[in-house]
């Protein structure tokens, strides 16, 4: 029986308001999954790098879940390539917890991201419990699906991945495309990699509720709601959204009376380094009347948003899942994203929402245009996006997970560690 686990997430807090920085789903991730083993009797201890020297040490999320906040480093002006040279301090404070509690603490340790991995490695080997971990998102991968103005993932990266592949007991994929990934391009050994689709709140993102967000959020009743939501960087290519739009104007000028184009989100990434970059696009594709630009928001006003959408557009170069695409889809909004990565199994294809091959706004224009002129269309696929979505609950995430942890405990009792 499994009694503790030890979840590492060094880069990002799951206490972070996702969509801001370098919070996005890997950090709804990490909360949710914690809370469903929480409920099923298993206490989750979260590691995360402090970065502010009010957080307190610890805090209790709920009954079972404890996020400690491991100082690493300075607390502000740390960007996310800073942090590899901070992870020998977080794996000292991660470690004095065996100290604190005694041997045999934790049962097993499930990092996030390839940071976490490294400091998992370690944590693994000292307490002699199975390492379980997650990629989220793959440096190769993403070197060979840059955006433009993106900067290639260093080759220390790969090397801490190729490591992480190497030394887990278990790893974790998103989708049957990230396995195959992690077999192919990291020689990671088949057997010991699991796929466990990600999850969605069904309760926070539900169906059903078109008219009554839209009054909320002050949208006419006949808007054409075309929304992007994600954190505000090359990789998400909210730009695809914006020249889409103008095209989609250009094509029909009776839609700029009805058209609404939300973005919601924060720069993040090497966005950062463009601050208020989207904002000049918006006015050099004379879109200011029609563009409105919205800070991160909390779960609950995000669905709101997803409710009061025509089509919600996803045209990232890479997504390991894309929990954006499903969330969307449980709210009844279909999705138009690209044919990359996690999209593909978050989004059923000319069902539940369509995919678009590459990044040509013209291609994404044609897409979206039915979905918010045709109503019938929409509704129709809508439905659909929702019996999708209900594919995608958090509750079996958290089984097929405590699946491989018992089997990554299992293995190590009849082998030992890999």
């Amino acid at each position: 029986m499994i009694r503790r686990v030890a979840m590492l997430s060094a880069h990002t807090s799951p206490l972070a308001q996702p969509g801001h920085g370098d919070a996005g789903g890997m950090n709804v991730y990490v909360l949710e999954l914690a809370r469903q083993l929480a409920r099923r009797d298993v206490a989750v201890e979260i590691f995360t790098r402090a970065t502010s020297r009010h957080q307190p040490d610890v805090v209790e999320t709920e009954p079972g879940i404890l996020v400690r906040h491991v100082p690493a480093g300075p607390f502000e002006g740390l960007q996310k390539n800073d942090l590899p040279s901070q992870m020998c301090s977080f794996v000292r404070d991660v470690l004095r917890t065996e100290v604190e509690q005694g041997p045999q603490w934790f049962d097993v340790v499930h990092s996030h991201y390839w940071l976490s991995g490294q400091v998992g490695t370690v944590a693994s080997e000292r307490w002699s419990v199975p390492l379980v971990h997650t990629m989220h998102t793959m440096a190769k991968v993403k070197n060979a699906l840059l955006a433009d103005g993106d900067v290639a993932e260093p080759s220390g990266r790969i090397a801490g991945e190729e490591e992480i592949v190497r030394l887990a007991d278990r790893l974790i994929a998103n989708t049957a495309d990230e396995r195959d990934q992690l077999v192919e391009l990291y020689e990671a050994d088949p057997s010991l990699v699991e796929v466990v689709a990600p999850g969605v709140d069904l309760q926070v993102f539900r169906a059903g509720r078109r008219e009554e967000a839209r009054a909320a959020l002050g949208l006419p009743p006949d808007a054409a709601v075309l929304l992007f939501a994600g954190r505000i960087q090359p990789l998400k290519a909210p730009d695809v959204v914006l020249h889409a739009a103008a095209r989609l104007l250009a094509d029909d000028p009776t839609l700029r009376d009805r058209l609404v184009v939300p973005v919601i989100g924060g720069e993040s990434g090497t966005g950062m380094d463009r601050p208020g970059e989207l904002a000049r696009l918006t006015a050099e594709l004379g879109l200011d009347d029609v563009v409105r630009l919205v800070p991160t928001l909390p779960q609950a006003e995000l669905a709101r948003w997803y409710a009061a959408a025509s089509v919600v557009c996803v045209p990232s170069y890479n997504e390991s899942f894309g929990l954006v695409a499903i969330e969307a889809q449980a709210c009844g909004t279909p999705v138009v994203a690209a044919r990359v990565g996690g999209l593909r199994t978050a989004v059923s294809d000319g069902v539940s929402g369509i995919l678009v091959d590459g990044h040509d706004p013209a291609d994404y224009a044609a897409a979206l245009g039915p979905l918010l002129t045709d109503d019938a269309l929409r509704d129709e696929m809508g439905a659909k996006a929702v019996v999708h979505a209900e594919g995608f609950g958090w509750d079996a995430t958290a089984e097929r997970t405590l699946a491989v942890y018992e089997a990554a405990i299992a293995a190590r009792r009849m082998h030992g560690p890999p």
